[in-house]
């Protein structure tokens, strides 16, 4: 196994993911709100000797505020990944604590995906992905391009199945 990729020898990646943007709006929403209620907190402080700090403490709590609505889901968002390689499909989420799950191509039975009124205009949807083997389905929520994800997840599996079958073929011979 590649210590730089985690990819296993021969395997290459195809497609790496992240959810779609859509997932950031209401995020960047909330802090365009925080910084006009920071400008309004700024002009309402009236002019005395403790502006100064106040205009501080108020400039301070809406970082904070910042940091925690924009940068967090940023942070989440770009930690969040969904690989396709020519072997499986990978899932990797987290800030602090990673969580990760490999489906092997070989296990998938069924690819299928939707879309909401709202996804389809954006270009995003909801991709389901089923496996034999004990966790069954996966759902991934908010893929950018989902039509065009499924049809070449599909197609990575039946490439996976032949190349399968033609080593099968080889050690039988």
């Amino acid at each position: 196994m590649s210590q730089a990729d985690g990819l296993a020898e021969g395997e290459q990646p195809v497609l790496i993911l992240h959810p779609h943007w859509k997932t950031l709006v209401g995020p960047f929403v909330v802090s365009f709100l925080v910084v006009a209620a920071l400008l309004v907190a700024e002009v309402m402080i009236p002019n005395s000797s403790a502006a100064g700090v106040i205009r501080l403490a108020v400039l301070a709590l809406a970082i904070l505020l910042l940091m925690v609505w924009l940068t967090v889901p940023l942070l989440r968002w770009r930690m969040t990944m969904y690989e396709m390689t020519t072997r499986r499909m990978r899932m990797r989420e987290g800030l602090l604590i990673r969580k990760g799950r490999d489906i092997p191509l070989s296990r998938i039975t069924d690819v299928s995906f939707s879309k909401s009124l709202l996804d389809r205009m954006l270009g995003s949807g909801r991709l389901v992905v089923e496996s034999a083997g004990e966790h069954g389905q996966v759902v991934l929520a908010e893929i950018p391009h989902v039509e065009r994800v499924q049809s070449l997840l599909f197609q990575l599996v039946e490439d996976e199945r032949n190349r399968v079958g033609i080593e099968e073929r080889r050690r039988i011979d």
